[in-house]
């Protein structure tokens, strides 16, 4: 890992958030995948699984998580399996985690490996009454492709057919939507990292230059900053390709006149930063940019200010959109005629504005959350308006991550530019 070691106190907070949580005499069990394949003999690149890293800290592929808090054995009331080390294995790809190693970084005193799980979980099996299993449960998850985590759900429930059996991940998904100061704290890391490069490409950038080198720029500050790399698929889009949402080709130059939307965010610690900037290309925003963008701005700030604890998340949305109807209207987009002739199930505003708002942020960048209940102290979320115009070639969209507190919100990004006199001056520099 490129990151500083993580203090184990996160973990172990953690694990006892989850543990609160569990059903009296119950194990729950938390597997990380296996490296996928791709062509020939190689493989993918390894993302770890959110639940175990945010119950552990490991990041190692086929490690498992197992909580019993109500062991008869009080020595194994958490245990962390991980992989044995192999003196060939490792000649090819890298150092594997010893025992205490793995202590370290996730607090587990009790390390097992591997190959003697099945041993174990069958001791743990004949004593619990209940057991959790843990599966991807996002509302965004591609459900028709083959999954590792149902694999080994369906092994546990084959070899212990009569247990009773309960979901992990309707508890993880609210307890990980909820961060504790030193999970923020990690992520603050991430977001000066990704403050630092976007530094780089205000002063970087200028007619002339491609996507793709804006993009190596970013790279380059990330890793110098010993992030893991991108969040996410980096989205430089100049011109009109700022109005296609996920843009990733990267690959046109940066005209004179144009702006350019950025859309990236640096990974530390496994935390995940998610900004978006619209910049001028040459570093003076026109007249009718500068009236697009703080109409956006607008709305991007109208949503910081009504963003707090106890509000329901979709009354969060309704408040926001109708804030977009009215800068639309402000700036000449839609008129008063196409709201009121509007199809209440695709209004005006939307043809201009296609996308949610906000997402949760954390451990995955769409993190897990529950958009039907209200927003809750110690959830972070993006705020994310764009305005996105055919007829003029133009799309600008403006992102923060903001930490819901007891007394409001904070928004982590604040001193990073965000008006267009900031943007200017910052440019200009």
């Amino acid at each position: 890992m490129k990151y500083l070691p993580i203090p184990s106190k996160l973990y172990e907070q953690n694990r006892a958030r989850f543990i609160k949580k569990m059903k009296p005499n119950s194990v729950a069990i938390f597997p990380a995948s296996p490296t996928f394949p791709k062509a020939g003999d190689g493989t993918m690149d390894y993302k770890a699984d959110a639940d175990v890293v945010w119950l552990s800290g490991i990041t190692q592929e086929k490690t498992i998580v197992v909580l019993y808090p109500d062991n008869p054995d009080k020595n194994a009331r958490e245990v962390l399996v991980v992989l044995k080390p192999n003196d060939l294995l490792e000649k090819w790809v890298g150092h594997k985690l010893r025992k205490d190693e793995a202590t370290a970084i996730s607090g587990i005193k009790n390390v097992q490996w591997l190959d003697n799980f099945d041993t174990m979980l069958q001791v743990m099996m004949n004593s619990a009454d209940v057991v959790y299993l843990n599966t991807n449960e996002h509302n965004r998850l591609d459900t028709e492709l083959p999954r590792t985590d149902l694999l080994f759900v369906q092994d546990i429930m084959k070899k212990y057919p009569i247990h009773t059996y309960d979901r992990a991940a309707r508890i993880m998904r609210d307890l990980r939507s909820v961060k504790t100061k030193e999970e923020v704290d990690v992520l603050k890391v991430a977001i000066d990292i990704t403050h630092k490069a976007f530094d780089r490409v205000m002063k970087f950038m200028k007619p002339g230059v491609m996507e793709y080198e804006v993009e190596a720029e970013i790279t380059h500050e990330f890793l110098r900053n010993r992030a893991t790399g991108h969040a996410y698929g980096c989205i430089l889009a100049s011109g009109d390709s700022a109005r296609v949402l996920h843009y990733v080709e990267n690959n046109l130059e940066c005209k004179d006149g144009d702006l350019i939307l950025m859309d990236f965010g640096a990974e530390y610690g496994n935390y995940n930063a998610d900004m978006t900037r619209t910049i001028p290309v040459n570093g003076k925003f026109t007249k009718r940019q500068k009236e697009v963008y703080n109409a956006c701005l607008a709305v991007h700030n109208h949503g910081k200010k009504i963003m707090k604890p106890g509000l329901h998340f979709q009354d969060y949305v309704k408040s926001i959109n109708e804030e977009m109807e009215r800068q639309l209207l402000k700036i000449g987009l839609i008129t008063k005629a196409d709201i009121k002739n509007q199809d209440p199930e695709n209004p005006a505003f939307r043809k201009y504005f296609y996308h949610g708002v906000s997402h949760f942020l954390g451990l995955v960048v769409h993190d897990v959350g529950n958009y039907q209940d209200t927003i809750k102290e110690g959830q972070v979320f993006t705020i994310e308006p764009g305005i996105y115009i055919e007829e003029e070639q133009m799309g600008i969209r403006i992102e923060n991550n903001i930490w819901v507190t007891k007394n409001g919100n904070i928004d982590l990004f604040k001193g990073i530019p965000i008006t267009v006199e900031e943007i200017e001056a910052a440019m200009k520099r």
